[in-house]
């Protein structure tokens, strides 16, 4: 199925709305720069993100009962247990993120398996949970990813930008493989307002990125696909950034026939229709 196919989405809803949150805390500053570790300025926006970012962001997903999916390396679940626990306790989805927000080299692949098995540890031991779902740290991939998820059981993956709608990966045997929820970098908010002394660029208003995500939405939602919103709790997590992502909201509630989900429950709904004759 390409991009320009409606997707039949549950209860005659035209498009799917995943907010989804990678809960990096210090694990993106310290994967871009191991110099980083001995640099408190620079970790305490990570620190926000799990101190102040992710409270904020539940009581706001609390207040529009609305349920949402974390992606979060097996680092920040050890240093922020209470943190997952609670997101955990809320109701919503927690996916796989790396161990360290590692950047994969494909040189590499035995360190690609060890992150994806010390995040899976993380995650077994801080929340008792298996995640059905996987996001690669900065959208770093490798060739042997997709083969890895399916040997450890995971439902969907959420790393690539190939279309708007999800699809099923198939193996290179022609076997199937998980069901891919793609994103694209316009629909995170990162590129946007990310900021770092050593690579300074420009923090963009909220009225742009807000418009940016507005327009994505409207025609993706022409299309009947899926919008994958992607944010990081020590960015979103912001004040003025609290307020437009509920504006955003607001805003996607005025269209009818939006379905709010997880990226499991979506992964789920398109695997169900797409077995159907």
């Amino acid at each position: 199925m390409d991009d320009m196919t409606p997707v039949e989405w549950p209860n005659g809803a035209r498009c799917a709305v995943m907010l989804t949150f990678d809960f990096d805390a210090e694990t993106l500053w310290l994967s871009r720069d191991p110099d980083n570790a001995r640099r408190p300025g620079v970790l305490s926006q990570g620190v926000y993100g799990g101190k102040t970012g992710v409270p904020k962001i539940l009581e706001l997903l609390r207040e529009e009962h609305l349920k949402a999916t974390f992606f979060v390396p097996g680092w920040t679940a050890e240093k922020y247990a209470d943190r997952v626990e609670a997101i955990a306790a809320g109701g919503h989805e927690i996916g796989h993120h790396g161990y360290l927000h590692e950047w994969i080299d494909p040189d590499f692949p035995e360190k690609e398996r060890e992150a994806l098995e010390k995040g899976l540890e993380s995650l077994r031991k801080t929340v008792g949970i298996k995640p059905a779902g996987y996001r690669s740290p900065a959208g770093e991939t490798s060739q042997n990813m997709i083969g890895l998820l399916k040997e450890y059981g995971f439902l969907y993956d959420s790393s690539l930008m190939d279309q708007v709608s999800p699809y099923r990966h198939v193996l290179p045997d022609g076997s199937d493989g998980p069901v891919e929820l793609p994103w694209h970098w316009s629909l995170d908010d990162a590129p946007y307002a990310l900021f770092a002394i050593k690579s300074p660029r420009p923090i963009f208003t909220n009225e742009h990125i807000l418009s940016i995500w507005k327009q994505e939405f409207m025609e993706i939602y022409r299309w009947g696909g899926l919008v994958n919103i992607v944010t990081h709790p020590q960015i979103i997590g912001r004040p003025s950034r609290l307020a437009m992502l509920r504006e955003f909201i607001a805003f996607v509630r005025r269209y009818p026939d939006v379905w709010f989900a997880t990226g499991q429950e979506v992964a789920n709904a398109w695997a169900a229709k797409a077995k159907t004759p």
